[in-house]
Order: structure tokens, then sequence, then C-alpha cells
């Protein structure tokens, strides 16, 4: 059975329907809705929090200090707003939205 490929939202090049990364722009979620940082609830840029669990969706970019919305890369300068977990066996790549690691628990930096 073959699968047809998807346009990127985000650039508009083909990946495989179920892709978690573009592997042209790699920007995440490239065919399907954003998703809560938080609780992973279908979310839309624009929100100001997550209809599910509240979670405040306007973030400040780090690098240029101009709002985005909450994903891997800033929509202003295209910064990348994730974090990596300092445990090393975990090495977890997410949005920073607590002081823990979300998958191990460690304190993050």
């Amino acid at each position: 059975m073959s699968t047809y490929k998807k346009p990127c939202e985000k650039c508009g090049e083909l990946v495989p329907p179920d892709a978690n990364v573009c592997p042209f722009c790699g920007k995440s979620n490239p065919t399907g809705p954003s998703r809560c940082p938080k609780c992973r609830s279908p979310v839309e840029s624009g929100w100001k929090v997550c209809s599910n669990c509240g979670f405040n969706l306007v973030f400040t970019c780090p690098k240029c200090g101009k709002p985005t919305f909450p994903a891997n890369f800033c929509d202003s300068c295209g910064a990348k707003l994730t974090v990596i977990c300092p445990n090393k066996k975990c090495g977890a790549e997410q949005f920073p939205v607590g002081d823990t690691c979300a998958k191990c628990g460690k304190k993050m930096k």
C-alpha cells in the first residue's frame, strides 16, 4: 500500500503523512494540528491559551524578544525555542513548560 505525501504547513514541501518533523524546514507537526506543549491537545496559532488546560500560548522569544506561538522555532526570527534535558540518559527535547523534564523529572537549567 502506498502512502501519499502531504505538504508541510510551514514550508509547503511534501513530507510523509506521519512525520513528526519536516525534513526540509525542521518544524514540528508539519502535516497535523499544532499541539499544546503541556497537555498535547490541538491548538491553533493566534490562541492566547490552550482550551483544554489553560496553558499560556503566548511566549516571548529569548533571542529576539518578540511574542511567538509555542513551537520549535520563533515565528519572527526562527530561533530554536525547545530545550534539551540535561540528563544524558534522557536527552528529551521539549518546550520549556516547567522546571523539570517532562520525561524523566530531572531539574532543567
